[in-house]
């Protein structure tokens, strides 16, 4: 039987509700922090429990907080904003990219890249499961999806690791797999080791992929039976909005629009309302999705269908563990 797992729990899918498939709610990334880097560090719990609070007074349900743990996951205080706010969270297992490896490891003086670089595929496919099935950091608070990532045009031998690693931790516990892809690259590359190791495409999500707005690509992707995920709303320094709404209206128009996630990926305080009077997780709920409706059906779509399946349909596909 399907089932999601959340911070608090394993639910059912039908439960999620309206879902936002990709944000940071509490999270220290070592390495931001070693190079004081304080936009990039959402380390104020408290804002962010009232930035949740806003969330879910607005109608969204359920939160997949993308932070593995070399970007400084705080399970234990996302925990405590989903159980005071009673927002659904979904944590992350795994890792996320090459870059942030060369930051020290809380308490200790080696760096990630080195840690990686020093464990076999199988003790980095061990520590996956671990935060899967046991739990992240030390905690009981279990992971609900499998992450791993790549960087700008670029795929680094330890990189490939954590692909093998996330991939095998998936073919054990049925975790959803996500991945990050640098600025919406090296999605078909990842693909090929990803087929390696003998995992179905339909059980990954590719994150980011509105920063490469590239519809040609995008289709190679969904054709995989993939999710894509456009997780940069509201983002306009990256580009305007209705270069995003009209990847994700082509892919629908090709028929992909089942394999269609949307989010904010809100990883810096200048995002958050809580931290700097800033759109925040409210924005795409209350804003955003009606613009997409409208553009949908000045398109000949069914606007209305496309949200539901975007925020609520699809979400419930792409986070059951499948096993």
């Amino acid at each position: 039987m399907a089932f999601v797992r959340t911070m608090r729990g394993d639910i059912q899918p039908e439960e999620m509700g309206f879902t936002y498939a990709h944000e940071h709610i509490v999270c220290v990334p070592a390495y931001w922090k070693e190079r004081g880097q304080d936009d990039l560090l959402l380390d104020d719990p408290e804002k962010s429990y009232e930035e949740v609070a806003a969330a879910k007074r607005a109608g969204i349900d359920t939160i997949v907080d993308a932070t593995a743990i070399d970007y400084g996951r705080q399970p234990q205080a996302v925990y405590d904003i989903s159980e005071k706010t009673g927002m659904n969270i979904i944590g992350t297992a795994g890792f996320n990219k090459g870059f942030l490896w060369d930051a020290r490891m809380p308490g200790e003086e080696r760096t990630y890249r080195q840690w990686i670089a020093e464990a076999s595929i199988e003790e980095l496919t061990r520590f996956v499961i671990d935060e899967v099935e046991v739990g992240m950091q030390g905690t009981g608070i279990r992971g609900g999806q499998v992450k791993f990532g790549t960087g700008y045009n670029s795929i680094s031998p330890l990189e490939v690791k954590t692909i093998r690693a996330g991939c095998r931790a998936h073919l054990a516990t049925g975790a959803p797999v996500h991945s990050h892809t640098e600025a919406g690259t090296m999605a078909l590359e990842q693909i090929e080791y990803i087929k390696e190791e003998g995992v179905n495409l339909e059980y990954v999500s590719f994150g980011h992929m509105d920063r490469n707005p590239d519809t040609y690509y995008h289709l190679q992707i969904a054709q995989t039976g993939a999710f894509l995920c456009f997780d940069g709303i509201g983002k306009i320094k990256y580009g305007p909005e209705s270069t995003r709404i009209q990847c994700i209206l082509e892919l629908a128009k090709r028929g992909h629009q089942k394999q269609l996630l949307v989010s904010g990926d809100t990883a810096r305080k200048s995002y958050y309302h809580s931290y700097t009077w800033a759109r925040g997780l409210t924005y795409i709920k209350e804003k955003w999705m009606d613009r997409l409706i409208d553009e949908a059906e000045n398109q000949g779509l069914n606007g209305k269908q496309l949200a539901e399946d975007i925020f609520i349909n699809n979400p419930r596909r792409c986070f059951s563990f499948k096993k």
